[in-house]
């Protein structure tokens, strides 16, 4: 009865979760709204009307047909390359610890270097198009590697004597103890990931701007002073990166172990 319970409860608050969903919704677009009339100005501050007209007309044309995939393709790009070197670097560092004194100083010049010069640094060698992928792939990698790298460390010391005990062998011990310790960092990892990989594509777009993107839609918004278009493909960007996020969080929950029972 407990297990049937327990099973059941995260259903009963699904409703009250959504309800509360929606008054943070509410809240924000009242809120918005506010700050337009406080403003006075569409130039300034357009009010959430003004905008999601804006928003409408700019989904409905080729265009932004054009660059959301265009953008979507970078995002995916920096996220393919990025995740698995990530881990590989992560498993290596974690268990080998002249790995892990190779790879701190990149790490560490990473973390420290803006984004914006990280940026214009690629541009000069590689271009408008390629720019965005590889900042991508720079920001994420050590992300990912990290990640993996805490997994790493954090396994069970306890299994990691058995294993030796019993003179398993390295890649069944990489398979049966290290890679089901790493999971949960590796998972986490991926959702950050996502999110500051679309950050990033955005933000270098916005600098370089390649011919079909987000970011080059932004900065011509901008340019033109056509406010409520520079903040229609602002929330378009934040919508299409949280489907993909949704999306992502959906196939982590079907795909780990247990969730089908």
């Amino acid at each position: 009865m407990k297990n049937n319970q327990a099973g059941a409860s995260p259903g009963k608050f699904n409703k009250p979760f959504l309800l509360w969903t929606f008054f943070g919704t509410a809240l924000f677009i009242l809120l918005w709204g506010f700050a337009s009339v406080f403003f006075g100005s569409e130039l300034i501050f357009p009010g959430p009307v003004p905008v999601i007209k804006k928003l409408f007309a700019l989904v409905s044309s080729p265009a932004f047909l054009s660059a959301l995939v265009s953008s979507f393709v970078r995002v995916m790009a920096g996220m393919i390359v990025s995740v698995p070197l990530g881990c590989a670097a992560g498993i290596a560092a974690g268990l080998d610890r002249r790995s892990a004194s190779f790879l701190s100083p990149f790490f560490s010049v990473i973390a420290a270097t803006p984004v914006m010069s990280v940026i214009l640094i690629c541009f000069l060698f590689m271009g408008a198009e390629k720019t965005p992928v590889f900042t991508a792939f720079l920001m994420v990698f050590p992300v990912m590697a990290a990640n993996t790298q805490a997994g790493i460390l954090q396994t069970d010391s306890n299994l990691k004597e058995m294993f030796a005990v019993y003179n398993i062998g390295r890649s069944k011990t990489l398979r049966c103890l290290y890679l089901p310790s790493i999971m949960p960092y590796v998972l986490g990892g991926l959702r950050s990931s996502l999110s500051l990989c679309w950050k990033v594509v955005i933000a270098a777009e916005v600098l370089v701007q390649p011919a079909r993107s987000l970011g080059a839609g932004m900065q011509q918004a901008k340019a033109q002073l056509e406010t409520p278009g520079l903040f229609a493909w602002t929330c378009a960007t934040v919508i299409a990166a949280s489907i993909t996020q949704g999306i992502l969080t959906l196939v982590i929950k079907v795909c780990k172990p247990g969730a089908a029972k």
